[in-house]
């Protein structure tokens, strides 16, 4: 059975809120809030992706202290840049 899309993305917006560490909980959260239900089927896609990725990872990619592989690339860049109490674009 096919998941519903606004049944999706209350599950995304949930597990971004639950991500293990704080400072994830935060970045994630704040990005599905303001951004994930105007992404695409297949963006959608790949966050659905993002969100298998490790923690400290992900942290790594959207703090700049390493590049995030290229399919997330994009999708990196647009978390960091999300309004919050931190300044990963400047």
């Amino acid at each position: 059975m096919m998941e519903l899309r606004d049944t999706r993305l209350r599950r995304m917006t949930m597990r971004s809120m639950r991500r293990g560490i704080r400072e994830m909980d935060l970045l994630m959260s704040r990005f599905a809030t303001t951004r994930l239900a105007g992404l695409s089927d297949p963006d959608l896609d790949l966050y659905d992706d993002l969100l298998e990725e490790n923690d400290q990872d992900l942290y790594q990619w959207v703090s700049g202290q390493i590049a995030p592989p290229d399919r997330y690339r994009k999708m990196i860049a647009d978390i960091a840049a999300a309004p919050g109490p931190w300044n990963f674009t400047s």
